[in-house]
């Protein structure tokens, strides 16, 4: 409930990184790792279905009443195996001993009015999402039932409520692709993302809990986090990453650079794509935050990467034969990983991320030698990231694209783990 009410005073700014689990005994962790995953996955379906039940829905409650309605709803609606009386009795408790004064009848009114969206034969499902006025998508692909016609009528907010999605984001969508596609999207960021293992450099036998993807080089890690953790350990030819994660560096796959510089390396991901793609060349991996660039010195094969802090690139500059530039960006094409991005969306945040891609990209243009080549990549739908910015490069800075990809995300709630993949954009440009 802490992490919750944290959370709400962080709105939009939510954070993953927010719950601690540390004190919990090994079941009791999994509960609330499970209930503050589905309260952040479905945090404006939530709050609509509790603001109905309210006197004054414009003025929501303070923030810690507000944690034990959304913990208490997520439970009732949202999680099939706990009981509607200890979801209610639960929150109304933990309300009364946080010092709220008054808030307990309030959480304990408008929990048992939720309670009642629920029908009298207890929790149904649909076998599939119909978009109807009484249903809402869960993420194996069913509906729950809800008793009454209770979501919006107008179908692009009735969607927005259903899975979660901002509407500002969904009328984005619609505009750069289409009603249908947005509405295909909205409904990919209710999905739990699988585990994607890059095994296209795989140089022995895979474990029998590696099953194939549907994107060559790429397999779905079936076991345990424990049996994982050990094999990424024991084997630096394989790592995670999603297929759309390693387009970039595969759009790149006949060149033959010396000298590679990865210019936002983060935690190094598409780094060690990059040695395992170039083993004879010579990576510089950089980043502008300092812890990052910390962790990167730990992680990465030092014989092949030298890994320096962003201001010491211009030690190379015209020396580069490739550069990769993954640059920040809003996540829209990973929401369903990174959940708490689809509450920022706004055209103020999208400027502000697309004047600093071209500072990234003013920044490198120092750095190639004759010939090279400069891959520009980012996990966001939107064009102002994507296309209009590879324009701006050609006009500014000379370059032009020679390849360039966009790739939506996969997978449908319901649909086999195979074949889920987050979306990306990438282009090569000479």
């Amino acid at each position: 409930m802490s992490a919750i009410t944290r959370q709400i005073n962080n709105y939009p700014d939510l954070s993953l990184n927010a719950l601690d689990l540390s004190r919990l005994d090994e079941r009791d962790a999994a509960f609330a790792n499970a209930l503050y995953d589905v309260i952040i996955r479905r945090w404006l379906t939530l709050t609509y279905l509790i603001q109905r039940h309210l006197k004054r829905p414009d003025e929501p409650p303070p923030p810690k009443p507000m944690a034990a309605l959304l913990a208490g709803a997520a439970q009732i609606l949202l999680l099939d195996k706990v009981p509607v009386h200890s979801a209610v009795d639960t929150s109304v408790e933990w309300i009364k001993r946080s010092g709220t004064l008054g808030a307990s009848k309030l959480v304990n009114a408008v929990l048992r009015e939720v309670a009642e969206l629920i029908p009298e034969a207890g929790k149904e499902r649909r076998p599939a999402y119909a978009d109807g006025l009484d249903e809402l998508p869960m993420p194996d692909g069913t509906a729950l039932v809800l008793a009454g016609a209770v979501l919006p009528a107008d179908p692009l907010s009735r969607l927005a409520v259903a899975t979660s999605t901002p509407i500002d984001l969904l009328r984005s969508w619609a505009k750069h692709r289409s009603i249908r596609e947005a509405r295909r999207l909205a409904l990919h960021g209710l999905v739990t993302p699988p585990t994607i293992l890059n095994t296209a450099h795989a140089t022995a036998a895979l474990p029998p809990e590696c099953l194939p993807h549907n994107a060559p080089g790429h397999h779905v890690w079936t076991g345990s986090h424990e049996a994982l953790a050990a094999l990424l350990k024991e084997r630096r030819d394989l790592w995670a990453q999603d297929p759309a994660s390693s387009l970039a560096v595969s759009m790149a796959i006949d060149l033959k650079p010396s000298l590679i510089i990865d210019a936002c390396a983060g935690l190094g991901t598409k780094t060690r794509q990059l040695c395992a793609t170039f083993p004879d060349a010579k990576v510089i991996a950089a980043d502008v935050d300092l812890l990052r660039v910390k962790s990167l010195q730990k992680s990465v094969n030092a014989e092949q990467v030298t890994v320096v802090p962003y201001q010491s690139l211009s030690d190379f500059a015209g020396r580069a034969d490739l550069i990769l530039l993954d640059v920040p960006c809003s996540n829209t094409g990973v929401l369903a990983r990174r959940v708490e991005a689809r509450y920022r969306f706004d055209r103020k945040h999208l400027e502000s991320l697309a004047a600093t891609q071209r500072q990234i990209i003013a920044d490198s243009m120092r750095l190639p030698g004759k010939g090279a080549s400069v891959l520009y990549s980012t996990c966001s739908l939107d064009p102002s990231e994507n296309q209009e910015q590879v324009k701006w490069t050609s006009r500014w800075h000379g370059l032009k694209p020679e390849r360039e990809h966009d790739r939506l995300p996969e997978g449908l709630p319901g649909e086999p783990p195979e074949r889920y993949s987050d979306g990306s954009y990438a282009a090569l440009l000479r």
